[in-house]
Parts: C-alpha cells; sequence; structure tokens
C-alpha cells in the first residue's frame, strides 16, 4: 500500500491495470467476493489506527481472508454504495424475489424458482443487447436458468430412480418367460417350413390338375351341346339326353373349378394353425443406385447429417462436405 495514496493499487486496477498482489496483504479500496454459486457481496477494505480493517455485505469479516478472495475484482465507490444499498450490480441479474415462505416440496420450490427466473429473462430478452453490463447480465441468468434444469434433472433422476429399479426388477423377472418362448414358437414354426413348402407344391399340383380336368369337361360340355341344337333328325328323346349329358358336364366342369380354388398349405387345428405366409421383403441388387434413390427421404438425411457432424468434430471432411466454423453464444 502506497503511504502517499492508499488507495493508489486500487485505482489503477479500476483502469485494468492490476499491479502486484500478495496473498494476506490487502491493499485499500471497494471489491466484491462471492461463494460458488452465490451472488456477488460488496467489500471494502481500509487501514485505520494501525490495522486492517474489512466490511463484506454488512458483517464485519478478516481483512487478510477477504483480500485473498476479492482482490482480483475491484469495482467502483459508486458500484460498490449500490450494491451495500440492496440495489444490486449493473452486470448482474437480480437475485429472484423468492421469500422464506418457499414450500417443502423440492419440485415445487424448484418451480417457483424457475417461473421467477422466467420473468426476468423474458424482461431482458425486450431489449436489444448494447452493453457489457447487459450481456454480462444475460450471460449469468443463462446460467442460472441452466442450473435450474441441472437441479430438475438431479430431483427427476432421485425421484424416478426406485421407480426405475422396480421397473427393472419386473422386467428381470419375466424377461425368461417373455423372451425364450417366443424364439422357441419362431424356432418350431421354422421347422415346419420346408414339411409346408412341399405341401403348398403339391397342392399346386392338385389345382393345376383340377384346372386341366375343368377345361376338358367344358369342352365335352360345349360339344355336348353343340350336337344337341344340330341334330334335327333325333328323336326327342334323344335330343332331351344330349341336353341334359351337356348340362351334367358344365356341373362338373364347375365342381372342378370349385376344387381348382387355391388353398393354402396349413398344419394342426382350428386355432393353433401355422400356414404359410408370403412376406415381401427387398433383396438389393444395386445399393448405390438404391441409396440414390433414397436419398431424400427425410430420414435417410437425419442419419447423413448425423453422420457429417460427427465426422467434423473429428476434423474428417468427407466428399460432398466441408467444415466450417460457426460461432454461437454457449
Amino acid at each position: 500500500m502506497s503511504q502517499d495514496n492508499p488507495w493508489a493499487w486500487w485505482q489503477a486496477a479500476l483502469e485494468g491495470n492490476i499491479g502486484p498482489m500478495h496473498e494476506g496483504q490487502p491493499e485499500q479500496g471497494y471489491y466484491r467476493t462471492r461463494f460458488k454459486g452465490g451472488q456477488w457481496e460488496p467489500v471494502a477494505l481500509w487501514y485505520e489506527n494501525g490495522a486492517w480493517h474489512a466490511m463484506r455485505g454488512e458483517r464485519m469479516v478478516d481483512a487478510a481472508d477477504a483480500w485473498n478472495f476479492c482482490r482480483t475484482h475491484p469495482v467502483s465507490y459508486e458500484a460498490y454504495q449500490k450494491a451495500i444499498e440492496g440495489a444490486g450490480w449493473d452486470d448482474e441479474p437480480p437475485a429472484p424475489a423468492m421469500g422464506h415462505n418457499l414450500p417443502a416440496d423440492p419440485f415445487e420450490a424448484l418451480n417457483l424458482e424457475y417461473q421467477a427466473e422466467k420473468e426476468l429473462a423474458a424482461e431482458l430478452l425486450k431489449n436489444e443487447v448494447k452493453t457489457e453490463d447487459q450481456a454480462s447480465q444475460i450471460a449469468i441468468l443463462s446460467k442460472r436458468v441452466a442450473s435450474v434444469s441441472k437441479k430438475a434433472t438431479d430431483l427427476h433422476k432421485v425421484e424416478k430412480q426406485p421407480h426405475l429399479d422396480a421397473g427393472r426388477a419386473v422386467d428381470d423377472k419375466y424377461r425368461y418367460l417373455k423372451e425364450d418362448p417366443a424364439d422357441l414358437s419362431k424356432q418350431l414354426k421354422r421347422h415346419l417350413d420346408a414339411y409346408l413348402i412341399e405341401k403348398q407344391r403339391i397342392e399346386r399340383e392338385r389345382q393345376e390338375a383340377a384346372r386341366r380336368e375343368e377345361e376338358r369337361l367344358r369342352r365335352e360340355a360345349e360339344e355336348a351341346a353343340r350336337k344337341a341344337a344340330e341334330a334335327d333328325q333325333q328323336s326327342e328323346s334323344e335330343r332331351q339326353a344330349a341336353i341334359d349329358r351337356a348340362r351334367q358336364l358344365e356341373q362338373e366342369a364347375a365342381a372342378k373349378a370349385k376344387e381348382a380354388e387355391a388353398k393354402n398349405a396349413s398344419a394342426g387345428r382350428t386355432g393353433a394353425r401355422v400356414s404359410l405366409r408370403t412376406f415381401v421383403e427387398p433383396n438389393i441388387t444395386d445399393y448405390d443406385a438404391l441409396l440414390m434413390a433414397l436419398k431424400d427421404r427425410p430420414e435417410i438425411r437425419e442419419v447423413v447429417e448425423s453422420l457429417a457432424k460427427r465426422a467434423a468434430k473429428s476434423g474428417v471432411s468427407l466428399p460432398g462436405m466441408e467444415i466450417i466454423e460457426v460461432q454461437r453464444a454457449a
């Protein structure tokens, strides 16, 4: 401390010229300090009657100890006086007015805290940022709001954990009897594939034979009907017999047509029947062509963008992309 001007070190520090400093050796002036995560508190240091004195907020504290924490944060006398009077700091958003009657429920208390911060944020967002103090207020409030999210995450984890543990216990209990029987059921069905495919082949042969027989009977029926219509010299009884024969052949052909209808190969009784089913699956013959055909699908773009971001973060430049720098507040 200069004997001629005990305020010299502090005055220079206010101008950004912080001189040599030594732990436990205060320099007279006005400063501020805070506990981790807390609000700034004004600090006054002065030498009087052969001893150092310090005031933090409205309480007297040890000067050497206060100096160790406030020495890198000098403030003007005007800023000190404003803070002492309870008006806060120009570069820091005011603390939310929570009062002392907070709910006992941590969730409700945190919700009240957030609503107060949200109301303050709405006021700050109304105005364009033009000064360092305004920027500082928004930066600090952003951190405070983020801390609400972290607190909520921690509270959520604590409250939900017993339910998660109970849910996992139930999952573990039933996992074997859910998954193993399902896998075994699929295995049993796959064991029927060859049998049902062969049964289907035999069925198709039967259907084809029935279609051929149907066609033969229809041709005979048509021929019998034609002869009955053209035979003028036949007796009425012979004519009627020919007509009846044509009708009979037509009925037999219709029956064969019924037999020719497709029947899916199946096994088992009603309620537990297993049958062949047709499933549509892709067989990729040209991967590049398929990728080009799908390139405009939103889900494909999401995957590509995700992989591109991962590559950019790793400093890997891929064909079709470039690594750029984008600045934003963080």
